[in-house]
């Protein structure tokens, strides 16, 4: 299986990268074109570096993962990576503001816009004191002891 994540830039920077690509970098060391992808110690924050330009870049967390497959012969797919983050690359000084959480709220395409919410069910509302009372009173039942605080109904 290979790493992968999905990187998303604007529009600009997608163009100056689909650009490096395609005239490629022929060891011409006086050309300054060069990708480069630096995070500081906190693992989510860093810096995109195309060229002379550096733009701010976040490392958020899909909401679902996100399967990548590959073809060697247009028939057969085989599954390479399950993609779990996405690097989203802004532009300086621009509308956008770094996110504040580590998820992103959205997914890839627009049928997944606020998936956590619609898609999946909420967490259960639980009184953390019930739960505990219930652990106990279950690790002492596996231990051939009985149930405190339980009441029989005739």
């Amino acid at each position: 299986m290979e790493e992968q994540f999905v990187l998303r830039v604007p529009p600009s920077i997608a163009q100056q990268i689909e650009r490096l690509l395609l005239t490629g970098n022929d060891n011409d060391h006086e050309n300054n074109d060069s990708l480069d992808l630096l995070f500081s110690d906190d693992g989510r924050n860093g810096t995109f570096l195309i060229g002379n330009d550096c733009f701010p870049a976040s490392l958020l967390d899909l909401p679902t993962i996100t399967e990548s497959y590959k073809t060697y012969d247009d028939n057969v797919l085989i599954k390479t990576a399950d993609i779990a983050q996405m690097i989203v690359v802004r532009e300086e000084g621009g509308a956008d503001l770094p996110p504040d959480v580590v998820e992103s709220r959205h997914g890839l395409t627009p049928p997944m816009r606020d998936a956590r919410k619609r898609r999946f069910r909420r967490e259960p509302d639980l009184n953390p004191e019930l739960v505990q009372r219930v652990e106990k009173d279950l690790l002492n039942i596996m231990n051939g002891g009985t149930a405190g605080n339980f009441d029989i109904l005739l």
